[in-house]
């Protein structure tokens, strides 16, 4: 199992095949927590924990797929930081701010290698042909999580040259470039007018079935933006954020300067 995450690794040792298999309760189970889901005050779940035993609390005022997200994250801190009881705040879970704390980063690692497994994510992204919003809700739909969790594993694992871009009513959240991209290209902190992901905020856009066509001056304040074009699809993620997916077609975007690619990282800035 070289390679494997300690998430998968647990995965792979239960035998588990297939997105429906992953039922996190019974994995829980196994790995000495159980699971509750009850009313809490201020945070949105939470764990206790004694030598080999825990007890994992999940807000009832969760949906079901951040239910799952959560209990992957307290799982996280039960492999990694066993002993310690952590409340953890809704902004704490999947925060992909660069202030989110180093022990919640690796929890959400923890979690997203746990609900969305690269050995079994990998070869079903890449018989997607393109990243599109139906490709990205079929994968979801497989595995039971959501579309920003699936979207953001299918730009981290290299499926298209792309940007993953996630705005608010007031400006960019934060955002992530796939490893093919160079550093940059650096998402402007404002929506412009012009762009389909500008609509869907503040107007009344509609989501596109497909990417379309738009100029990439759009979303880029840099000269050499002006000579070209790429694919925009934009969703709404919530009820106060759309979610953009940047496809880059244009091979003199991807053309390396010398500056590095950035990784995977994320980027509030």
């Amino acid at each position: 199992m070289i390679g494997l995450s300690p998430a998968e690794k647990v995965l792979r040792n239960l035998g588990i095949t297939e997105p429906s298999e992953i039922d996190l309760e019974a994995i829980a189970w196994h790995l000495g927590a159980r699971i509750r889901t009850c009313p809490l005050d201020g945070c949105e779940a939470r764990i206790i924990g004694h030598k080999d035993r825990a007890i994992i609390r999940v807000s009832d005022r969760s949906g079901p797929r951040r239910k799952r997200f959560s209990i992957g994250h307290e799982l996280g801190h039960w492999h990694h930081h066993r002993d310690r009881t952590l409340v953890c705040r809704p902004d704490d879970i999947g925060n992909r701010s660069q202030g989110a704390s180093r022990l919640e980063k690796i929890a959400d690692q923890y979690a997203a290698d746990l609900i969305l497994p690269r050995y079994l994510f990998d070869p079903l992204a890449k018989q997607c042909k393109r990243m599109t919003l139906a490709n990205i809700r079929s994968l979801a739909d497989a595995f039971d999580v959501s579309l920003t969790a699936t979207a953001i594993r299918m730009v981290e694992g290299r499926h298209s040259p792309a940007i993953l871009v996630c705005h608010g009513q007031r400006g960019r959240k934060w955002f992530l470039r796939s490893p093919d991209v160079p550093d940059r290209w650096f998402p402007q902190g404002e929506l412009d007018p012009d762009s389909f992901a500008f609509g869907l905020m503040f107007g009344d856009g509609k989501e596109e079935a497909y990417p379309r066509l738009m100029g990439a001056a759009a979303w880029f304040d840099r000269d050499e933006a002006k000579r070209y074009e790429l694919h925009e699809q934009s969703f709404r993620a919530g009820e106060s954020e759309v979610l953009t997916v940047l496809l880059i077609t244009d091979e003199g975007m991807l053309e390396d300067w010398g500056t590095g690619s950035n990784y995977g990282r994320y980027d509030r800035r």
